[in-house]
């Protein structure tokens, strides 16, 4: 089943019109390691080394190039047709990810640009257009291998290193072009209220300055296709709000209306800008009613108890890295996770594609959104991060199946939090800013160790038994909150000055088995059989499920990822046994 407004491949599925150009396929690309391209005028006329298929990355072999050594600069440039009858309206070219500066040209005159390599960002191109003819567009992406750049798992030498693989430069996700009207819907922030039995939706309306009188804004909430409410305001200024009752015998008895793993129920909402009588835009979205809250130790999902079993998803492929290599596949590795017994998914180091998210809510798996780190403390990448990490929440904000954001993984970029307090303000910063904008959703500040103010402790520990874990953690819970005990064998759930006030407990990195190998690496000695494996799995998964005070676990990992070979698939998503024998341990 899918929302009302799905259109497959539609980069952006949360909000969706239906004009609309995929802009995907072979570009001219070149590199520019000596940066002459501006001085050049490359953006006059790009004379192409190469060609690309994007959103692929040069370093990968579905780019067509498959080159991995690091360049620090790379152009792409192609002709667009734009219709004649697209005048009139506005042009809007949609990045969904370029990794990490970009700048853009149409025609040879900038157009506009964007820092930061996992939020998308847009370019009205509307003033640079010839209307009935074919325009230049081309784009300039700077990358580097400065660790105060949220980098996530992108190394940054020349070889591949413990759990660092090939960079990333440049396009890799979706670009896109929409034509719209001057006065639009821009963005619709959609938050549910289970306990109201309400939503709200915030609009922003763009070109409101230029309209006439008599702009009115419509939403139509329909469930499973049937009508459940319509609402209407006057549009009389940029932003506005209206909080819509969701009780209406169309949705049938309200619980079996929330969102969970179980019924992932979604409600499809039409928004309509009127002028008068006449349709001036149209945007299709949906929602779903849940709610996720702590209480007494315990993370709840519609008000009851939660317990999670995540797997850690590093979102790679062997011939497209970062970049999904089709929407198929994203549904393929989401298909694994159920078919293994896992309710959620701890997506790590990465701003997963838009369509992930989406088939995360209508399949009804639950996702930890988490940022990619930076590797040094520097002013930079304090704003940096922030700026970047800000975008990413506003724009997946609507997703229902994320319950959870991860601004910071085991001190990566925080190195002294330890200690040190200018750190340690750092991350309170960003779990104070995080809830600003989305005080719904717990916040983890360092998720596997020295936590600051976190709504749930989370610890890694990749000790190789059951037995081995049980020593370490059962009946031990107060040694491990007040900083006696060390997990991971040197590591404190704790910062200095910050100690335990109730919060739920998890284990998010454990496991990480791998089969005997020379070829990579995973946590622990390798193993030789099926057997093997299963018997240590089990024994690791059943131990933590058996502790009390931890309320759920996330086993690393989903897929191999180049030299980690610990996943429970191959790179090329190949079960290493039969998924149903993952899901009997899981669900005992």
């Amino acid at each position: 089943m899918t929302t009302k407004g799905y259109i497959k491949d539609y980069p952006r599925p949360q909000f969706v019109r239906d004009n609309w150009t995929n802009l995907n396929g072979e570009w001219d690309f070149r590199f520019d390691d000596d940066n002459t391209g501006e001085s050049g005028k490359w953006n006059e006329r790009l004379d192409g080394t190469h060609r690309i298929k994007v959103p692929f990355t040069y370093e990968t072999q579905a780019s067509g190039i498959g080159i991995e050594a690091f360049h620090p600069r790379v152009w792409y440039g192609r002709s667009v047709r734009i219709p004649q009858e697209a005048q009139g309206k506005r042009a809007i070219l949609h990045f969904q990810a370029v990794d990490h500066t970009a700048k853009v040209w149409v025609n040879g005159v900038l157009a506009g640009g964007h820092r930061g390599g996992y939020a998308a960002f847009s370019v009205d191109i509307t003033p640079h257009l010839k209307f009935g003819t074919d325009n230049l567009i081309v784009v300039k992406a700077e990358d580097s291998d400065d660790c105060t750049q949220p980098r996530g798992k992108q190394r940054w030498t020349a070889d591949n290193f413990e759990c660092f693989y090939v960079q990333t430069t440049g396009i890799w996700q979706t670009v896109w072009l929409e034509y719209v009207e001057e006065q639009r819907i821009d963005s619709v922030k959609i938050t549910p209220n289970l306990d109201r039995a309400s939503v709200s939706f915030d609009y922003r309306v763009h070109g409101l300055e230029t309209a006439a009188d008599g702009l009115r804004l419509e939403a139509i909430v329909t469930f499973q296709g049937r009508p459940v409410k319509t609402v209407s305001l006057v549009a009389d200024r940029p932003r506005l709000s209206v909080e819509v009752d969701l009780i209406h015998e169309a949705a049938g008895p309200w619980k079996r209306s929330f969102w969970s793993p179980r019924q992932p129920n979604l409600f499809d909402v039409e928004f309509v800008l009127y002028q008068g009588e006449a349709v001036v835009d149209r945007v299709m979205s949906y929602f779903g009613m849940r709610k996720i809250s702590i209480e007494k130790g315990q993370v709840l999902l519609n008000n009851a108890p939660l317990y999670q079993r995540l797997i850690l998803d590093q979102g790679y492929w062997t011939e497209s890295h970062l970049t999904p290599p089709s929407e198929e596949a994203l549904i393929a590795d989401i298909d694994a996770m159920l078919e293994m017994g896992y309710n959620g998914v701890r997506k790590h180091m990465k701003i997963e594609d838009a369509r992930f998210l989406y088939w995360c809510d209508v399949k009804g798996l639950l996702v930890w959104s988490e940022m990619a780190a930076a590797y040094e403390y520097h002013d930079q990448a304090v704003e940096q991060f922030t700026q970047e990490w800000l975008e990413i929440v506003r724009q997946q904000y609507n997703h229902p199946s994320i319950i959870t954001w991860v601004p910071f993984n085991e001190s990566w970029g925080i190195h002294y939090i330890r200690h040190d307090r200018r750190q340690q303000q750092f991350t309170e910063s960003i779990y104070h800013l995080t809830k600003s904008i989305d005080p719904y959703r717990p916040v983890i500040t360092n998720d596997g160790w020295e936590h600051t103010v976190s709504d749930i402790i989370t610890l890694h520990d990749y000790v190789e038994t059951g037995e081995g874990f049980l020593k370490r953690y059962e009946g031990n819970k107060e040694g491990i909150m007040n900083k006696e005990i060390a997990c991971n064998h040197w590591k404190y759930a704790f910062a200095e000055g910050y100690g335990y006030r109730g919060q739920p407990i998890m284990i998010t990195e454990f496991g990480g088995i791998a089969f005997q190998s020379d070829k990579g690496w995973g946590y622990g000695h390798q193993v030789l059989t099926d057997e093997e494996f299963l018997t240590r799995f089990d024994g690791l998964t059943q131990a933590i499920k058996s502790v009390d005070y931890i309320c759920g676990y996330c086993y690393t990992q989903l897929a191999d990822v180049q030299q980690e070979i610990n996943g429970l698939l191959t790179e090329d998503r190949r079960p290493k046994f039969p998924l149903e024998r993952i899901k009997a341990i899981n669900l005992k």
